[in-house]
């Protein structure tokens, strides 16, 4: 099973924002045995958020967005939604009752009501938080960009997904440069089929190093994997630390 996150937003592309919820989600999902396959930043404007959203969905099992469903002008990514599914965007009375709730009649103005408004036929993603619910159209699921509200949007959807085999990870970080084990790691890559591995070089404390990360659905071939890389490091006399999870 493989997700696309979407996120929507000038503030992100502008650097007055920092993305917060794409490490979150990708972990998330990896624990619901999900895979995080692609991520993309649009500006908030329709025809690109539209594009985005069609690509996305057409190509990975479920695609989260993530910004552009406030009460302000600029928040449009319900109406892109709409046009991309090709459904009217019609006032939700379930979301219109938990809001007017939510505020009182007084204090419920125009723009608030905005955020009441879905495509046809979508089904409410819970607010825990703040009330303004997101919503699910088909494998789409539409929520809002600040962090905390996000990930308690998160729960309350995690009944409606599927599960795939969760990926397992370890790492081992070796005190030599990435240049001496590019040829070891392809070797080890391929005769260890249905695990990946990534090479992460840093610099600290006057020292160079490489960290492995090896991947995999399956436990017992990422040991396989990381007992070649450190008899490999044991014959050539480098260094390395204990593997970590």
């Amino acid at each position: 099973m493989q997700a696309a996150l979407l996120i929507i937003g000038d503030e992100i592309l502008s650097g007055r924002t920092q993305d917060k919820n794409l490490s979150y989600l990708a972990e998330w999902l990896n624990e619901a045995g999900i895979q995080m396959a692609e991520a993309r930043i649009v500006l908030d404007v329709r025809d690109d958020i539209v594009r985005a959203v069609n690509e996305l969905r057409a190509k990975h099992d479920y695609v989260f967005t993530t910004g552009g469903i406030g009460p302000t002008h600029d928040d449009i990514t319900a109406e892109c939604m709409a046009v991309a599914f090709g459904r009217e965007l019609t006032l939700h009375p379930e979301a219109f009752r938990r809001l007017e709730e939510h505020y009182g009649a007084a204090e419920f103005s125009e723009a608030r009501q905005r955020m009441a408004h879905t495509p046809e036929g979508a089904d409410l993603i819970d607010n825990p938080v703040s009330i303004a619910p997101g919503f699910q159209v088909e494998n789409v699921f539409v929520m809002a960009g600040v962090p905390k509200i996000m990930q308690a949007m998160l729960e309350t959807v995690r009944p409606r997904l599927k599960a795939g085999r969760k990926i397992w990870s370890k790492a081992l970080t070796i005190h030599a440069p990435e240049s001496q084990m590019a040829g070891v790691l392809a070797e080890i890559q391929e005769s260890h089929e249905g695990t990946s591995l990534g090479s992460y070089p840093f610099f600290r404390e006057g020292k160079i190093g490489t960290q492995i990360v090896i991947r995999s659905a399956d436990q017992g071939l990422i040991e396989a994997a990381l007992s070649s890389l450190v008899r490999f490091c044991d014959a050539t006399g480098y260094g390395h630390d204990a593997p970590k999870e």
